[in-house]
């Protein structure tokens, strides 16, 4: 295969380096000397064009992807066929595949295999709602870019649900690790299928284990069609009892019990999400002892019985909205036990911010840059963390200025103590600053800003916490340094006041 780098199929698309290979395919990367920018291409091998089938297989996956268009799928460039051999052409993904971030940090942070599981979730849908099935759900056809977004690939043997398969019953296709029961049985994979598979892929990204191990292929697949699936909370205790509903529900063998569709999956996976950043600010401490693990025993036997998983889930719902409402009315009544106090060991309440009281802030775009996406900010405040207020993208992740930032305000000023940020571009550094005037568009200094916290190379999902007795108006996020040299820019997907 090696000798077919540099070649140039159809005189535009030269082959520079190999990316990967399977029985009936090699991706290459590739430049296209006409737009002058690089892709990937997926060359079919010669020893398999010959056949018919396998050949029929290629064309077929080129018009399925073809009719997709979503930004959680690696979108199709263009098709062709070169000295006999067809070709698929890709965008070019820049980043790793989702298999090598597991493998290379083992289980994931929990609101970031939430968010890939959402995204993933939404690409399968967009295609499920083209009639297409994708088969072969695992994270090797999911590849997560330089902005930590998710783009599923490799339609390779997906076909739609009005035509016949090209191969006999019987036949199991894609990787039997993930594999949903019905199609180890040789049975006809539907949309249910691949939610199944998906189940599996966020079990591993919480664990980074596969639930079920064996000696063959074919030993794993009976797993999957007899064995109960593993409870991720053996395995990772502090994954909230919802998302551990969505684990099982998604895994179930009963298609009567499994997501009937992409929709409804992707509605308890952001109920979960939002129970788990909430956790991760800190502000759910007392929530949390009231959902505590169920003992072993008591929690098999409740997956044994005739309760289903959507039940136990709802429950769990229902048990932290009481929970929150109760923390809510305390603040509001200002209870005589120090519920929102600021003093030691007090709750800390959520500051409501209306989606137009944030702001981009870049006092020295005149030296320094453009004006931010200040349309964007408020989705920082949306309560989705699937959606982002970014900066500029800066050459070599260098700002070449004191800093960028966005800043939220209340409508009196708000004695905080707490400010959490969710990225899905990590490894910035920034200071949170306060003041009570209104903000000078042009100048920082004139600004009076108050600096309260700083924090380097912030993770997904840190916490900015000061003391002082100080009330501000305005709290800003000021981003000092990029998350170089992964990231040329900063995002913040949702931003949380509380006092």
């Amino acid at each position: 295969m090696s000798s077919l780098l540099g070649t140039t199929l159809n005189g535009r698309y030269t082959l520079e380096s190999r990316i990967g290979s399977g029985g009936m395919s090699t991706v290459y990367r590739a430049h296209d000397e006409t737009l002058e920018r690089f892709v990937a291409i997926k060359l079919m091998n010669r020893e398999v064009a010959a056949d018919s089938d396998q050949l029929e297989r290629f064309r077929r996956e080129a018009r399925a992807v073809a009719r997709l268009s979503h930004p959680n799928i690696v979108h199709v460039i263009d098709a062709g066929e070169d000295d006999a051999r067809p070709y698929i052409v890709f965008e070019c993904v820049d980043g790793e595949t989702l298999k090598e971030r597991i493998r290379r940090l083992g289980r994931l942070e929990i609101p970031e295999a939430l968010t890939y599981c959402i995204e993933i979730a939404r690409a399968l849908g967009a295609a499920h709602s083209r009639n297409v099935v994708h088969r072969d759900v695992k994270p090797q056809n999911v590849l997560i870019d330089r902005a930590g977004t998710a783009k599923v690939t490799d339609f390779g043997i997906a076909r739609t649900l009005e035509e016949d398969g090209l191969t006999a019953d019987g036949r199991v296709l894609g990787t039997t690790d993930y594999v949903a029961p019905e199609q180890a049985l040789g049975q006809k994979a539907t949309v249910q299928s691949d939610l199944y598979s998906l189940g599996v892929v966020l079990y591993e990204m919480l664990t980074g284990e596969l639930p079920f191990k064996g000696e063959t292929q074919v030993a794993v697949a009976m797993k999957h069609v007899r064995e109960p699936m593993p409870d991720v909370r053996e395995r990772r205790p502090e994954v909230s009892p919802a998302l551990a509903a969505v684990v099982e529900r998604a895994t179930e063998k009963d298609l009567a019990r499994r997501y009937a569709d992409d929709a409804e999956m992707i509605a308890e996976l952001e109920t979960a999400l939002a129970i788990e950043s909430d956790r991760a600010t800190g502000s759910e401490d007392q929530i949390t002892a009231v959902i505590e693990p169920l003992p072993l025993e008591r929690r098999r036997r409740r997956r044994s019985s005739s309760r289903g998983p959507l039940a136990v889930a709802l429950v769990a719902v229902l048990v932290i909205a009481a929970a929150v409402a109760a923390l809510a009315l305390g603040g509001h009544l200002g209870g005589s036990k120090g519920g929102g106090s600021g003093a030691a060991g007090s709750r800390l309440i959520r500051v409501q911010i209306c989606p137009g009281c944030v702001h981009a802030y870049n006092p020295d775009y005149t030296s320094g840059g453009t004006y931010q996406d200040d349309q964007a900010a408020p989705l920082a405040v949306d309560g989705n963390p699937a959606t982002a207020w970014a900066t500029e993208h800066y050459d070599g992740g260098v700002l070449g200025k004191p800093g960028v930032g966005i800043y939220v305000y209340a409508a009196t000023s708000t004695p905080a103590r707490q400010l959490h940020v969710y990225t899905r571009t990590p490894g910035w550094n920034a200071t949170v600053w306060g003041t009570n005037q209104q903000p000078d568009l042009y100048s920082f200094a004139k600004s009076n800003w108050r600096s309260l916290a700083t924090r380097k190379d912030v993770k997904q999902s840190v916490t900015f916490s000061w003391s002082g007795a100080h009330s501000y108006r305005y709290y800003l996020v000021w981003i000092t340094q990029l998350g170089a040299p992964t990231y040329n820019y900063a995002s913040i997907n949702e931003i949380k006041l509380y006092r």
